[in-house]
């Protein structure tokens, strides 16, 4: 009987033999880092309710909870916003996901950059309420421009992350060059929309924050990358 040897930790090769080395280094599936980012955006979205959904009990008692919830409507309404920009930005993310078969360190590093834009979103949420709540037009230009600037940074990351698995051969092997440019060209209306947005609110806050319903109704509207209306004539991914 012919057993193979084991290495240092006491496993045995693969069947195959190979044995990784400086160069040639074990690879890995996407299931990881979809799982991960998946969680960043839960915990996100939740302390995005945290911060914007509360009012203040001692108010309502003083001066009624109708017009307690009134008061807060900055809040209200940022919380809508960023919810649903943010749920466009995690199926934009599922849907991608399907195409890209395996990662390496870049892409790995790239997603982290998205979800560092994603992490800091409640922030900049949160200051963009207050700001139209209290502060005067002035902090509300910045605000506008910070929450515009988060924005456009995890589109960028978006169009990065797309670029970097076809440079690197990283997408399925399926996935033919109209769908790519299909999917790419669509990826660069966020940035362009975002960068309006970021210049609008310089001048304009409230403007520059209609902007973002734009983004809503285009990513909304089915388009290449997006999940077929019904089964999947060419076989589904898990």
């Amino acid at each position: 009987m012919v057993t193979q040897a084991s290495d240092r930790f006491g496993r045995a090769p693969g069947r195959s033999g190979t044995r990784w080395r400086p160069g040639r280094e074990a690879a890995r599936g996407t299931g990881r880092v979809e799982a991960f980012s998946d969680a960043v955006i839960a915990i996100m979205l939740t302390l995005l309710a945290v911060e914007l959904l509360k009012f203040d009990p001692a108010a309502a008692r003083d001066h009624g909870l109708l017009v307690e919830l009134t008061r807060r409507w900055p809040s209200y309404l940022a919380f809508a916003l960023t919810f649903v920009v943010v749920g466009q930005i995690w199926m934009t993310h599922h849907n991608l996901w399907r195409y890209i078969a395996k990662v390496d360190q870049g892409i790995c590093i790239f997603n982290l950059l998205l979800m560092a834009f994603l992490a800091v979103t409640p922030f900049a949420a949160e200051i963009l309420a207050d700001s139209f709540a209290t502060l005067p037009r002035a902090d509300q230009r910045v605000a506008a421009s910070l929450y515009s600037t988060v924005m456009l940074g995890q589109a960028i990351a978006f169009n990065i992350i797309l670029w970097w698995a076809r440079r690197r051969n990283l997408l399925d092997s399926r996935v033919d060059g109209r769908l790519y440019r299909a999917i790419a060209t669509r990826y660069l209306y966020g940035p362009s929309i975002y960068a309006a947005a970021f210049l609008v609110g310089l001048f304009m806050p409230v403007l520059g924050m209609a902007c973002y319903v734009a983004v809503i109704l285009l990513y909304l509207r089915p388009g290449p990358g997006d999940l077929p209306p019904g089964p999947a004539s060419a076989g589904t991914v898990e």
